[in-house]
């Protein structure tokens, strides 16, 4: 069933959204993309005539009550994008009556969903790798299926439209389609419009291919990259991950972050670039500072030969050059991952020359994807938004479908 043909009138829907959204020290909302994103769906719902039940996660509180991870917080903002007042209820895992009070046109905002252990389905306090953990995860599973059931009892039909955490196997993402039939569940809008944009970048492959990988660890990337270097033309390597690869080939690198265990990794990647005929791109010169604050000391130097007591912050003025001149003429572009410590107003630069040079090529007729939460937050910044072909929500989701994985958000849908 697609959410398109689905009717909601007198139904009550429950749609798991992703507004894990990124709050202020006084819980103000600093960036309400993945709010907007999820209105679509959630306008269908109401415009239908159907009864309207959100739930979502924000930030690991593992488990316990942090109020401070609230979702109370945001029900203004939601309201305000959804124009009608948002009822809120406290606790997710006991919102019968809530649910059941629910009228057409209404909507409701469960609380964190990860203030529940069974949410994630991991057990807490118990060490990995022990027989106590291996006892202790096969009941906590047994207690997230009651938990899904629980949070299925409260609708008639359920709607999967967090492409966030659509490659975790979670109550919400997964197991809760269980309790419905084919013909009710379904994926949402903002869900079909990321697997479509997937599928674009996968499966039809305009040449060149530029992919950039940005981010302070090779470790969360390896995946993605081995995955990447059969695919593309250009493999672009930035961010915080430049000083593991300077490291491994001898370079000098300061106090600059790195990875010391996966030098032989770096110099795999390298090696295999050559053999698949990838143009590999990595940083010849760097910004570096001498304190890792936005008013630090800075200058330029080579990314090899960075002095003790200094580190790497940002993608230098000939590296930008470099990165630009790879994405020039490209014809699909995949972006994750910013070129620098683009928090720090200061050190941008390297991302925003990303961000110009993939706005230009989209302009020339490239497919751009940009997915993960900075990379999402950088083309905000530079006002650059409206200017690729597509935002993904979702950062490990996006790279997950990337490398070819069945996302359990989707094949619990599908039935895969």
């Amino acid at each position: 069933m697609t959410i398109e043909q689905f009717n909601f009138a007198g139904k009550k829907a429950i749609v798991r959204v992703d507004f894990n959204v990124p709050l202020d020290e006084k819980g103000i909302v600093t960036d309400d993309t993945r709010i907007r994103g999820a209105l679509p769906t959630l306008k269908k719902v109401l415009a239908d005539g159907g009864a309207l039940i959100m739930m979502s996660h924000m930030g690991k509180p593992k488990g316990k009550v942090k109020p401070e991870l609230s979702l109370s917080q945001i029900v203004k903002n939601v309201s305000a994008v959804l124009g009608v007042d948002v009822k809120f209820a406290k606790d997710c895992g006991n919102a019968d009556a809530e649910a059941k009070a629910l009228k057409p046109g209404e909507a409701l905002l469960l609380e964190n969903l990860r203030y529940y252990p069974e949410e994630e389905g991991k057990p807490v306090g118990v060490e990995k790798g022990t027989p106590e953990y291996d006892e202790a995860k096969k009941e906590m599973k047994g207690r997230q299926k009651d938990f899904a059931k629980k949070l299925a009892s409260y609708a008639d039909c359920y709607v999967m439209d967090a492409f966030g955490t659509a490659h975790r196997k979670h109550a919400s993402t997964a197991v809760i389609a269980d309790y419905f039939d084919a013909d009710h569940k379904m994926l949402g809008f903002l869900m079909e419009k990321e697997v479509k944009a997937v599928d674009a970048v996968l499966n039809n492959i305009q040449r060149p291919f530029t992919a950039i990988m940005g981010g302070s660890k090779v470790s969360t990337k390896i995946g993605i990259i081995e995955n990447l270097l059969s695919k593309v033309d250009n493999l672009v390597l930035c961010g915080g991950m430049t000083y593991t690869f300077a490291k491994a080939q001898g370079g000098e690198i300061g106090k600059s972050i790195c990875e010391n265990d996966k030098l032989d990794i770096a110099l795999d990647i390298i090696k295999k670039a050559k053999e698949n005929n990838v143009n590999l791109v990595l940083g010849s010169d760097s910004i570096i500072a001498d304190d890792f604050s936005n008013d630090a000391n800075q200058k330029v130097c080579a990314s090899n030969a960075i002095p003790e007591g200094w580190e790497g912050m940002d993608a230098g003025p000939e590296t930008r050059k470099a990165f630009a001149e790879a994405i020039k003429g490209s014809k699909t572009i995949l972006w994750n991952g910013p070129a620098g410590v683009f928090e720090f107003d200061n050190f941008t630069g390297g991302s925003k020359a990303i961000a110009e040079a993939v706005a230009a090529a989209t302009k020339e007729g490239a497919f751009s994807l940009i997915g993960g939460g900075d990379s999402v937050a950088c083309v905000n910044k530079f006002g650059l938004a409206d200017q690729v072909s597509y935002i993904s929500t979702g950062g490990g989701a996006l790279l997950e479908a990337i490398e070819g994985k069945v996302l359990p958000g989707v094949a619990a849908i599908k039935g895969e």
